[in-house]
């Protein structure tokens, strides 16, 4: 399977923009249409924010996305499979034009179905703000093929 550098060193991401065309999308295939996502305008005059906010989802749900930089590809015949989250928090709200990326330390690894079960914390940084906009930890399943 494939193996982590040990030690507790954080692995991290490369930076991705979050611009209102992706927050649109994500607001579209999650039926979330609320407007301080997705109406620039009104977000501005009425919202808490100042203008649009990326979805706490969308930014949880990047971290799938986060792992293809921060982490080694997994050998052929291993698949890592989302066995869940602990302990979610949507820390700092997200400005729509702001980068991010994830943070993956690995806290924990221990035989489970024939795989293993590694706990990840994780975090999805914004460039800029000292806290995050989500932490998190993460459950990740680690199973050679026919498991």
């Amino acid at each position: 399977m494939n193996e982590l550098p040990t030690g507790n060193e954080p692995l991290i991401s490369e930076w991705i923009t979050i611009d209102q065309p992706f927050v649109n999308r994500f607001a579209d295939a999650i039926l979330d249409h609320q407007f301080i996502h997705v109406d620039p305008e009104r977000a501005k005059a009425e919202g808490p924010y100042g203008g649009t906010i990326a979805h706490g989802f969308l930014s949880l749900s990047l971290l799938t996305h986060f792992t293809r930089s921060a982490m080694p590809l997994p050998p052929p015949g291993v698949v890592e499979v989302n066995y869940g989250f602990d302990k979610i928090r949507f820390l700092t709200p997200v400005p729509v034009g702001s980068r991010l990326r994830g943070k993956f330390t690995l806290v924990s690894e221990e035989p489970k179905g024939g795989g293993k079960l590694r706990r990840f914390a994780v975090e999805v940084e914004i460039e800029g703000v000292q806290k995050p906009a989500v932490a998190a930890e993460w459950l990740v399943l680690v199973l050679e093929g026919g498991n």
